[in-house]
């Protein structure tokens, strides 16, 4: 297992330096910038959320300060709108290559404590490694790699039995970004079942302690900055790229629906009749599918197999059913829905691959031709793209098996006692 992941940490590692070059080099949507400008300011000693308005959360403000060590610019500088300096680049893209890494090695462990067999960690791992071709340049010039990391050291210490350790982590990946507090429930659960609920109320206890350690110091600071960080989170609108809005972007070219694009709170969102109730639906949908897949959990044995299916259909729903849905989202959801195995992982596996690779066909080649144009291929390829990620939260959580393998199979010896009984 050790040299299996050290070679799929190589083929990541070609993987990224691949996507440095030819067309994948081309037409650029970043943020580094932004990340750039936050940390230039907090490295001159500007408080975030005091002192300057900023969106994130706290757990992510290492991954913009550390890039700008040793080589931030002045604090009165401006960078120009999408100009970012070499060096921080370089420390950016290093940092997340290394997160990267990081969750191969922790797949690799998850999948050793599985009992995965060399082929399939192999293939698995091969898989994850090569995210970055499939999905393209997004993955250089986005921090979701940290997150990610950080809640795959809490999934991966509940496997292993270091629970403490476990909700430790996925308190401070919830600190970075929201989507490990979906995990919760299904390690409250875990816990639950297979310790005392004495060992739930301590694992619950650090599990706040952690968040608690990253948002508090903040919220004594600037509370009116960390409550606008939040707000501005909770109240996005119906961002474009999500299921809803390219439904009826879908509307829009077959029946002539009067929709338009709107910029705000980070991203393009569409704006025109039903969108706010679009929103509104789609929220609940998305709070049924993570209760849906919470119940589905807690009603059967507490295993590893159940554990990780359970975790990779509760971020695979985040994201498929959420009213925003941008595409460094589809980062989030490789190292769970590879821990998947048998004919189910293999499906799952398809679907991911084909998410990703129709997430690259228009990010970030034909982003403002789907977004300012509705043009019709990006559209489609958006469309289609939502589709298969409900196809996968399905496949994850649908019993693959069919009626003839549940039925028993009768031996020669048994139906012949059978038959001498007169049946």
């Amino acid at each position: 297992m050790l040299l299996i992941a050290s070679l799929a940490g190589v083929l990541f590692l070609g993987s990224w330096a691949t996507i440095h070059h030819g067309f994948y080099n081309e037409h650029h949507i970043i943020d580094t910038p932004l990340y750039q400008r936050y940390g230039d300011w907090m490295m001159h000693g500007s408080v975030p959320y005091h002192d300057f308005a900023i969106e994130y959360p706290p757990g992510a403000l290492p991954a913009f300060v550390l890039p700008a060590v040793g080589n931030s610019s002045s604090a009165n500088a401006a960078p120009e709108p999408y100009l970012v300096r070499a060096a921080y680049r370089r420390n950016f893209e290093f940092l997340m290559a290394a997160c990267g890494l990081a969750s191969l090695a922790l797949m690799a462990v998850a999948l050793r404590r599985l009992g995965s067999s060399n082929g399939r960690a192999g293939a698995a791992l091969a898989l994850l490694a090569i995210t970055p071709l499939l999905l393209g340049p997004v993955i250089l010039s986005r921090f979701d790699l940290w997150p990610v990391m950080i809640a795959m050291v809490g999934l991966v210490s509940i496997l292993v039995g270091l629970e403490w350790i476990g909700f430790f982590a996925l308190g401070l990946a919830t600190a970075v970004k929201i989507f490990p507090v979906v995990l919760l429930p299904i390690a409250c659960i875990w816990v639950w079942k297979r310790r005392r609920r004495r060992e739930l109320a301590a694992c619950l206890g650090i599990f706040f302690a952690a968040l608690a350690a990253c948002y508090l110091p903040f919220a004594i600071i600037a509370p009116h900055g960390v409550w606008h960080s939040i707000s501005v989170q909770l109240g996005r609108p119906l961002q474009i790229e999500s299921l809803g809005a390219a439904s009826l972007v879908g509307l829009h070219h077959l029946f002539g629906l009067g929709i338009s694009t709107v910029s705000g709170s980070g991203s393009q969102n569409l704006a025109g009749s039903g969108t706010g109730v679009i929103a509104v639906v789609q929220t609940a949908l998305q709070f049924t599918a993570l209760v849906v897949t919470w119940v589905w959990f807690a009603r059967g044995e507490a295993d590893g197999e159940r554990f990780t299916r359970a975790s990779a259909a509760a971020v695979v729903a985040f994201v498929a059913f959420g009213k925003v849905l941008s595409p460094q989202f589809m980062i989030w959801l490789a190292p769970f829905v590879l821990l998947i195995r048998g004919r189910r992982g293999i499906a799952a596996a398809t679907l991911l691959v084909a998410s990703f690779v129709l997430t690259q066909l228009w990010f970030p080649y034909r982003y403002w031709d789907y977004a300012i144009g509705f043009g019709a291929w990006p559209s489609a390829f958006v469309l289609l793209r939502d589709v298969v990620l409900v196809a996968l939260f399905a496949t994850l959580l649908t019993d693959l098996r069919s009626r003839k393998q549940e039925l028993p199979v009768l031996q020669p010896a048994s139906i012949q006692s059978l038959s001498q009984s007169g049946i």
